[in-house]
């Protein structure tokens, strides 16, 4: 391995050693692993680390049929509320104030 120097603030270095201490790792440890997280090639290695959003998967219904039953479940949302879809996309006229 190489030795590389950095320079950090002091705020930056106090949070990196926050969180490697949080999560048992060594200052180096998590540089390398933080480092690689970013950079693309990491395929060859064999020690791929990919990111991902943490949002990942939040959608998720646990369904795999929704996109052949998508007609179906649009319009039973309507049913739920007392008026369908096609209410809602009928423009309501205004009054006169």
């Amino acid at each position: 391995m190489n030795r590389t120097t950095i320079k950090l603030d002091e705020s930056l270095d106090a949070r990196m050693r926050h969180e490697a201490a949080r999560r048992g790792m060594t200052i180096s440890e998590w540089t390398r692993e933080a480092i690689a997280a970013h950079l693309p090639g990491e395929e060859e290695s064999g020690t791929a680390t990919r990111r991902r959003f943490r949002s990942t998967g939040a959608g998720a219904s646990g369904r795999s049929d929704i996109a052949e039953r998508m007609e179906e479940i649009l319009a039973g949302l309507g049913e739920d509320r007392g008026t369908s879809v096609a209410d809602e996309a009928t423009p309501q006229p205004r009054h006169a104030a």
